[in-house]
């Protein structure tokens, strides 16, 4: 099968899903009896399915899976915002845990400067879950406020993936003082260039406090937080691109497997959500990643883009909507 028709059978997919989900929204009182009735599994085939695809787009796209599957989540499915943020945490912990662990023993993932920015974040993420999970219980209109919250970050999210450029092999020249006196400074063997890389890394304290910003909107929202963390590493401390991913991906094992305590202590990680949804995502990820040899990642990626400012827009008139506001 040719790499075009591969492509167009793809986007096909999606349309095809995208509308059924649509219809889904559209008709909320038939989705309910649907998810009570003896149907019960149709929505953990179609979360299959949903997470299946994303798994899918993100390799091809460079976005987590978890980006993308708790707004499109919140704005389509009948669930529980609660479910779904927890849900997204274990997605996003499931990816994380699959390649951190390589990343580590290869020596491309800093542990020196995943361990003073995962102090910090640990506690932010944390406190993220406990004020997500109070304000949905704490107040009857609370996953309104949430489901308007997480579109107003998902179209921050859409901005930084549109502004940003990543610098592959980044030039510091000046280390500010706390990441000299921790010793920051590292390499690692590069096979692509037959020779060790080192590099300098600058601006901790600012690192740190992006880092828990970061952290707490992981925890309030369940969001991996990739799509901040590389930025951060890459752009402001100076990390080259393959080690900003691979430190990334061993902050997210600490920080969303600590979020993911407060939403399991709470009740709120259901596995018929979680494992049609990690199950989809992981097999989805095999097929992207052998379809982004294949494609131009700028096609995905505009896609991708065109997909998160859609579910922003539809979560903040779900949230206004369910406020009575519009």
């Amino acid at each position: 099968m040719g790499k075009k028709r591969i492509l167009k059978l793809f986007l096909v997919l999606v349309t095809i899903l995208f509308v059924h989900l649509g219809l889904a929204y559209g008709a909320e009182e038939a989705t309910a009896k649907a998810a009570s009735s003896s149907s019960w599994w149709i929505w953990p085939l179609i979360l299959f399915l949903f997470t299946f695809i994303i798994g899918i787009i993100a390799p091809m796209s460079g976005v987590g899976g978890g980006v993308l599957f708790v707004p499109l989540a919140t704005a389509f499915f009948p669930f529980s915002v609660d479910f779904i943020r927890g849900t997204g945490l274990i997605m996003a912990l499931t990816s994380a845990l699959s390649s951190a662990p390589q990343f580590i023993k290869k020596g491309v993932a800093n542990v020196k400067i995943m361990a003073p920015v995962v102090v910090v974040s640990i506690i932010t993420s944390i406190v993220g879950g406990i004020v997500g999970l109070w304000i949905t219980s704490a107040f009857p209109t609370g996953k309104y406020y949430i489901t308007i919250a997480l579109g107003i970050i998902l179209f921050v999210i859409f901005v930084v993936m549109i502004t940003s450029k990543r610098v592959e092999y980044p030039e510091v020249e000046k280390v500010d003082g706390l990441s000299q006196a921790l010793g920051l400074t590292s390499a690692w063997y590069e096979p692509t260039l037959d020779r060790v890389v080192e590099y300098k890394i600058t601006s901790l304290p600012l690192g740190i406090i992006c880092f828990a910003a970061v952290g707490f909107i992981a925890g309030m929202f369940g969001l991996g937080a990739g799509w901040a963390n590389v930025p951060v590493l890459n752009l402001i401390m100076g990390a080259p691109i393959k080690v900003a991913v691979s430190t990334s991906m061993a902050i997210i094992t600490v920080n969303d497997a600590a979020a993911a305590w407060i939403y399991l202590a709470k009740g709120a990680i259901l596995p018929l959500i979680v494992v049609p949804s990690v199950l989809g995502i992981t097999i989805g990820a095999r097929i992207g990643a052998w379809l982004a040899v294949k494609t131009k990642p700028k096609v995905i990626k505009y896609l991708v883009l065109a997909i998160m400012l859609f579910a922003a827009l539809l979560d903040i008139f779900k949230g206004l909507h369910g406020l009575g506001v519009v």
